[in-house]
Formats: C-alpha cells, structure tokens, sequence
C-alpha cells in the first residue's frame, strides 16, 4: 500500500529557475528564481522601471533569456521542440495591458479569432463560444459592438474573454487596472478572483496598484530596479505588517490595511 506522505507534490505550475533577462546585452533583471503554484493568483509588483514588464515577456515566451529557464509544469520551455512549444502557448491566455483589440473586429470576432486559428470549428460554434466567453465576463449582449463604442473597463473585459477563449490553465494579466477608476478596477479584480475560482486558472497578475494587491493577491514577488531583482516575495498582507526591509515598507505601506 503506497503511504500518502511519500506521495511526489506536483511540480509548480510555473517555475523560473535563475533568470537574466534583457534587451540587446543589458540585463534588466539577474539571477530571479520563483515559482507559481497551480490555480495561484500570483502578483509580479515593484515601482516603474523595476522590469515587470520584462519579466512578463519572456515568462510568456516573446523573449528568450540571457540566462536561466523557465519550466511549465516542471518541464523547460526552450527544451520543447518548435511545434511542442507552439501547443504549450496555446494553454496560456494573455491580457495585453491596452486590451489590444482589433478595432476593425466586432468583440464577438475579436473573441472567436484564436478559436479561428487554432481549432477546427465552424464558423457557427466558433461564434457561440465567442459569445459564452463574453457573456463570462459581463458582456452578454456587447457581441456585435466594436472596440471604439465601449469603455475602457468593457474593453479590458473583452481582451480577457479572447484571453479565455481557449480555455486556458494560465493567464497572464499586464497592468490590469491600468486607466480604470477605482470601482471598474476593483470589478475587474472580483471578475479576475471569480474566473481563478471557477475554473481553477493560474493567475499572473503584473501590477502596481495596491488595492488589487491587498484585495486578491494570494502571494507577490517585490522587483526592485537597483537590486535588478526580487526583494520580497510572500503574502503581501505579511509583508506589509512584518518586513524590516526599506524597499518593501516604501512600496506596501503606503496604502497598507
């Protein structure tokens, strides 16, 4: 009889082991090393200039690192063969933080094009699904209205459901709130926890609004611009109360519970 304590954990459902990243030779970050478990909401957090948004890059694989790796699911990402890495991008969903939507697609065409892309359904199912996931998150009757006749907060709405059209295990969220007033940011933070909830979806959240992250966030890395690195990672809530460090006081007390 197998003893339950001897049962292997899985592993993360994203690890990075050692990462540089940067642009062109110069490195924005060095030697970051984390891992994000299966249905965490997880926040990437730290001031302007910090290298979130890189970190997100080559997370997300537009990037490649000058050194370290990245693994799903306890397997390297840049180990994958081309056609093998391409089925591993399918299962992340991304929310671009403009929404990037098409603005010449209705939000209904703008939903069903990665069902367009990568799956063999019919125009017909493909338009059904594009309208569940809208209707997901909020947008039930928006099907056929474009990107200029909405609001900013519908917009961000819409890119999370073609983030969600593939049913994705991992979604990453750049700058989320970005451009929202406090009460479309804070809806936008419930939909994000009720979706991780529902559905059991890894969240990774890039941001720097500290209401979404004392609200929902279960853990956070802190990046820091002169340490080109992480400073913190943890319960933001604990760290507020409990760190000694300087950098983590400046950045989570300021509006800290």
């Amino acid at each position: 009889m197998t003893d339950p304590s001897q049962t292997p954990s899985p592993p993360p459902a994203i690890e990075a082991r050692g990462l540089t990243c940067g642009y062109d030779g110069l490195a924005i970050l060095r030697d970051v090393s984390f891992s994000v478990r299966a249905a965490e909401l997880f926040f990437v957090i730290g001031g302007s200039g910090c290298g979130k948004s890189t970190l997100l890059r080559h997370l997300i694989g537009l990037n490649t690192p000058m050194a370290g790796e990245v693994l799903f699911n306890g397997l390297p990402f840049e180990d994958k063969s081309e056609a093998a890495r391409r089925n591993l991008l399918k299962t992340f969903g991304v929310l671009f933080q403009s929404g990037a939507l098409w603005s010449s697609l209705t939000l209904r065409e703008n939903v069903a094009l990665p069902l367009e892309l990568h799956t063999r359904l019919s125009r017909r199912e493909r338009d059904e699904l594009a309208a569940l996931k809208l209707g997901q998150v909020g947008l039930q009757g928006f099907e056929d209205y474009y990107p200029a006749e909405i609001s900013g907060g519908m917009k961000k709405r819409a890119g999370l459901a073609r983030a969600l059209a593939l049913d994705p295990a991992i979604v990453f969220f750049d700058e989320p709130s970005a451009g929202l007033d406090p009460i479309t940011s804070r809806k936008l933070d419930e939909l994000i926890l009720q979706i991780r909830d529902t559905f059991g979806t890894t969240c990774v959240v890039v941001s720097h609004e500290l209401a979404s992250i004392f609200d929902i966030a279960d853990r956070i890395i802190l990046l820091d611009h002169e340490a080109r690195g992480i400073v913190a990672e943890g319960d933001p809530r604990v760290l507020a109360r409990e760190s000694e460090d300087p950098r983590v006081r400046e950045f989570l007390r300021r509006q800290a519970p």
